[in-house]
């Protein structure tokens, strides 16, 4: 295991054999990144409320997160070996329809807040806004007009996930990780460039209050 400041990532420990100044590898070990976790400090009683009920909406919201990333991904595969255009928006159409049967129901009932997370892990899951998903699956007008009534809602769609600037993110990304060591969510790697360990030796003198 690795301290905070220091990560292991998909590295290589190689063990080798030295014969009078030369040296024969004989043997890899791939090893997965394993973090030591900080304990959680707290300026104040409100400061950890805060805390918990970003990490209660997190860990609420990250497994559609999850679920959409693996959707496009299997869209993006499947159309790559549709080669008529007209078949590829009928597919298109189909998936859809099959997202929106999975979500919309389970959307319906999260709250502001929760939405506004969901939209920043759909960036975290993805590497594309959730406007620009719609976008993609829709016209610009129909993206346009989720965008102004999520807005209403003090929701937007083309909300970045930005963990290297915004604090709150920052702590979303801890509360992941955490629950990933614990196994209380199911890991997928973000495909965003960041690195967590570094991202919390930035932050280590930040309390973990977050607006929520």
């Amino acid at each position: 295991m690795v301290p905070l400041d220091s990560t292991v990532n998909d590295a290589f420990d190689d063990y080798y054999v030295r014969f009078e100044g030369d040296s024969i590898l004989m043997s890899s070990i791939a090893l997965d990144e394993v973090y030591i976790f900080g304990k959680l400090e707290f300026a104040d009683q409100k400061d950890k409320l805060r805390y918990y009920i970003l990490r209660r909406k997190t860990l609420k919201v990250y497994p559609y997160a999850k679920l959409a990333a693996e959707r496009l991904v299997e869209l993006n595969d499947s159309l790559q070996h549709i080669k008529k255009r007209k078949h590829q928006r009928r597919y298109t159409r189909k998936v859809q329809k099959y997202i929106e049967g999975e979500f919309s129901e389970e959307l319906k009932k999260l709250t502001r807040t929760e939405g506004q997370i969901l939209v920043k892990l759909i960036h975290r899951q993805t590497g594309t806004t959730a406007f620009d998903l719609v976008k993609e699956l829709r016209n610009g007008w129909r993206a346009f007009w989720y965008n102004t009534t999520a807005s209403l809602f003090k929701i937007s769609l083309k909300e970045e996930f930005r963990p290297e600037i915004v604090h709150e993110d920052y702590l979303i990304e801890d509360i992941l990780q955490r629950a990933f060591a614990a196994s209380r969510l199911e890991r997928q790697k973000s495909v965003l460039d960041y690195d967590y360990a570094q991202l919390t030796n930035k932050w280590k003198n930040t309390p973990p209050s977050a607006e929520n």
